[in-house]
């Protein structure tokens, strides 16, 4: 049996994060959960994650700044933002996605979440032994 992926959401509304945590522990994902952005930093620091899914739209920290703070701790780590892209497609942002929150469905984000999540960590183990051979090349 593989291990579950786990996954930290992050949302200052209790009731969506419920949701949201409901949603995922039933589809075979292990959830942590934070309501604000500082502690998403703790919980971040102290578990291996592999995915992080979190809200755009927070007092104090937004998800934009909560993003950028936890890619500078793990880059390879996904991260998700959901919010309303009208109001963030300007915006310059670390999330290697953005998704509308009232607009996406259920089944879409799982289906996100199951693609982001299983990409590899890294670069691939043939592409560091290329980068050795043409090491090797160049110096002889």
């Amino acid at each position: 049996m593989r291990p579950k992926k786990v996954i930290l959401c992050v949302d200052d509304n209790e009731q969506e994060l419920s949701v949201l945590k409901f949603m995922l522990a039933t589809n075979g994902y292990r959830v942590l959960s934070a309501c604000t952005g500082q502690e998403a930093i703790g919980v971040f620091r102290e578990n291996p994650v592999d995915l992080v899914l979190a809200d755009a739209a927070m007092p104090q920290m937004s998800g934009k700044q909560l993003v950028d703070r936890l890619k500078q701790i793990a880059g390879h780590v996904p991260m998700i933002l959901l919010g309303d892209p009208r109001t963030a497609a300007g915006e310059i942002h670390a999330a290697d996605a953005l998704l509308a929150k009232k607009n996406c469905s259920s089944q879409e984000l799982l289906e996100r979440i199951k693609i982001m999540s299983a990409r590899k960590r890294g670069p691939r183990k043939g592409a560091q032994r290329m980068a050795h051979v043409q090491e090797l090349a160049a110096a002889s």
